[in-house]
């Protein structure tokens, strides 16, 4: 059966976990009734869990559950052939997501996740790549705050340039103005998980310390290392180490990478947060760099734990692209969202990232935002999400 003539549109795999029932609850509220909407689908473990978190949300009565688990394969088989497009939140992804890639790949199903595990993903593109090019499945990782509005801000501050200045600016800085949101269990786990996986087999350290871990066959120039907090003259900021840029560097270096490198076999690339002038913003910036050895505390959440919905709602995150050119030349480009990264604006992200899917004419592979929508998930996200792209000065 081709694809187009499947039962569902969109399965929310894991609906019945922390994220999860946020992407659900997205359908619901964007979509509910109105003509746009798509055929989607609640997928997880238990159909009494589905049925509960179904009616907590307020979704139709008639919303389909399908019952999928990571430890059965022909249940994940049986669900990807029924659907276009799986979006999964059930991660760790090292530990859970080697199936459901596998089935997508097989049935030539789309596939968007949350995934900020570099070395799994470099495994899944070594694995993959051949066998989803064949059946034309996409396969779209780090389809939320890792690492959309890094790998988007970046293409978008990208296009600009080549609008004002003739060419792609062979510097880009990312740099976070602002962020308020908190930490999700699921995300230490992650973490974690490819700790111990680096444990296990030192040789994966070469992939999470390069920015181009996920280019296989390219090796660009030396990157800025983004760890050692320094001030910023032209932005009078101290900046300090992020926690999220050895995922967003290499994502973005490989949408370059797979659009045929638009932006130069030699750019450069480096995100950190911004704190303030002087004396207090250094030492903040120090401060920073030192959480950075244990990010999350001494009392991490639990995985299916995260912030209330209060503070989700009052969260946001704000992220400036400088884009240099040779000349000295500058430009700024911001990119901002509504509600906390992690998981308010992370769902929405997602969850758009599953409508673009179903609107591309992409070629199948193991790919990125970037690459495999562009902007028009730009599109998407500024009319669906609260997020805004746009040139500063």
């Amino acid at each position: 059966m081709g694809k187009a003539s499947r039962e569902f549109d969109i399965v929310v795999y894991g609906a019945t976990g922390y994220t999860g029932r946020l992407v659900a609850e997205h359908f619901v509220r964007e979509y509910g009734g109105k003509g746009d909407a798509p055929k989607w689908a609640m997928a997880g473990r238990s159909k009494e869990k589905l049925a509960e978190v179904r009616d907590l949300i307020g979704a139709p009565a008639d919303t389909p559950l399908v019952i999928a688990d990571a430890s059965d394969p022909g249940t994940l088989d049986a669900m990807c052939h029924r659907t276009r497009v799986v979006l999964t939140t059930v991660g760790p992804y090292q530990l859970y997501g080697d199936e459901l890639v596998a089935a997508c790949v097989r049935s030539g199903t789309d596939y968007a996740d949350l995934c900020g595990e570099p070395v799994w993903m470099r495994q899944k593109i070594d694995e993959h790549e051949a066998a989803a090019k064949a059946s034309g499945a996409r396969i779209c990782f780090s389809s939320g705050f890792d690492s959309i509005p890094f790998d988007l801000g970046v293409l978008m501050t990208q296009k600009e340039a080549k609008q004002r200045f003739g060419a792609a600016a062979p510097r880009v800085r990312g740099r976070v103005r602002g962020m308020s949101g908190g930490a999700s269990g699921g995300t230490v786990a992650s973490l974690t998980e490819t700790m111990k996986a680096v444990a296990k087999n030192p040789s994966l350290i070469s992939i999470l310390r390069s920015s181009f871990g996920l280019t296989p066959g390219f090796e660009g120039p030396d990157q800025p290392s983004g760890m050692i907090p320094h001030y910023e003259d032209d932005l009078g900021k101290w900046a300090a180490p992020f926690v999220m840029a050895p995922i967003n560097t290499k994502n973005v270096h490989r949408t370059n990478f797979l659009l045929g490198h638009p932006w130069g076999t030699d750019f450069r690339y480096d995100e950190m947060v911004l704190t303030s002038p002087g004396d207090a913003g250094k030492a903040a910036a120090n401060a920073i760099a030192s959480v950075m050895k244990n990010p999350f505390g001494a009392k991490p959440p639990k995985p299916g734990e995260g912030p209330s919905k209060e503070e989700r709602e009052n969260g946001f995150w704000d992220v400036l692209y400088i884009a240099e050119m040779p000349d000295g030349r500058k430009l700024h480009y911001g990119v901002k969202g509504k509600y906390d990264p992690g998981y308010g604006s992370t769902s929405r992200m997602l969850a758009e990232t599953g409508m673009a899917l179903l609107k591309s004419d992409a070629p199948g592979g193991i790919g990125t935002p970037g690459f495999f929508l562009g902007e028009a998930l730009v599109e998407r996200l500024e009319a669906r999400a609260e997020i805004s792209f746009g040139v500063e000065n």
